[in-house]
């Protein structure tokens, strides 16, 4: 309790300070996705050589590991993925898709002030302007504590419920048939990437926080605690905090894209179903090597 009390304070502290200047701050952030389980599928897989699995690894490494910058003030940020000049030398087709799905794609915006939450997306040549309510998420608060760039950072936990259209929450599907005692292994029926993934129902998350720079801010879509989060950790993915800079000299202007066609979350997830549910049945049946090159070649 005692704890609480003097985060509680440090947050008060720190807010009345901000508000004698229009603040502003800039956050860089790490995100790395974990795919050791996508590699030991890879493994076993005797339709793939040596060297498609070692292509596939390089790309998703590439996907999975990126560089966000956050910039926000006291009442909303915009989140974007650091721009990087062998972006364009990366693959095209169907895993250009993938990435754009891996956390990546856009300006999100975020007001928590409004509750409010934009997001442009490209999708097969088109331009998407998604726009919905921020998700607030059930956090509870521990008195577990650790440092991070220098800032005393607070755990909270919560749970939600993952986004079918964010390829970071897909795991390998398990066969619960081969499972069962004396039954034969399954014949290749899964022929494609779409066919050999799930997502679950729920994801924990860990977020860390500090009360040192109070805005009700973060990575993504994270946001609800009386600070800054440093750091968001769900089991495969880790978005961790390297660098912050309080009042930068230059300034960002901070607020929503306006280009896209205006869709909510859902219409938007709607879309991408449809059309992943297209892909799925058109390569249905090519083999093995064929799906994977669908989307994972250019």
């Amino acid at each position: 309790m005692q704890r609480l009390i003097l985060t509680l304070v440090i947050a008060v502290v720190s807010f009345l300070g901000l508000q004698a200047q229009e603040f502003q701050g800039m956050a860089v952030y790490e995100s790395k996705t974990s795919t050791s389980d996508f590699k030991s599928r890879m493994e076993g897989n005797k339709n793939m050589t040596p060297d498609m699995q070692k292509m596939i690894e390089e790309r998703m490494k590439k996907m999975f590991e990126k560089t966000f910058i956050l910039n926000f003030n006291k009442t909303a940020s915009i989140y974007k993925e650091e721009e990087k000049l062998e972006a364009s030398n990366q693959a095209g087709g169907g895993f250009r898709m993938m990435s754009s799905f891996a956390g990546g794609g856009g300006t999100y915006y975020k007001n928590v002030k409004d509750k409010q939450y934009s997001n442009d997306k490209e999708f097969m040549g088109k331009e998407f302007l998604v726009k919905d309510s921020l998700t607030s998420l059930a956090w509870k608060m521990e008195s577990e504590t650790r440092v991070i760039g220098g800032y005393t950072c607070y755990k909270a936990t919560a749970t939600k419920k993952p986004s079918a259209t964010d390829f970071r929450n897909m795991r390998p599907r398990k066969d619960d048939a081969e499972k069962k005692e004396g039954a034969k292994p399954a014949e290749e029926k899964k022929t494609n990437f779409l066919d050999a993934v799930e997502v679950p129902k729920e994801i924990a998350i860990t977020a860390w926080y500090t009360p040192e720079i109070p805005v009700s801010q973060g990575p993504e879509g994270y946001w609800g605690l009386p600070g800054l989060i440093l750091e968001v950790n769900d089991g495969r993915t880790t978005i961790l905090c390297s660098k912050v800079v309080l009042n930068p000299k230059d300034k960002v202007e901070i607020k929503a894209v306006a280009k896209g066609k205006v869709v909510s979350q859902k219409e938007y997830d709607e879309a991408v179903m449809k059309k992943m549910e297209e892909w799925r049945e058109m390569n249905q049946g090519r083999g093995g090597n064929g799906g994977m090159q669908m989307r994972f070649g250019n």
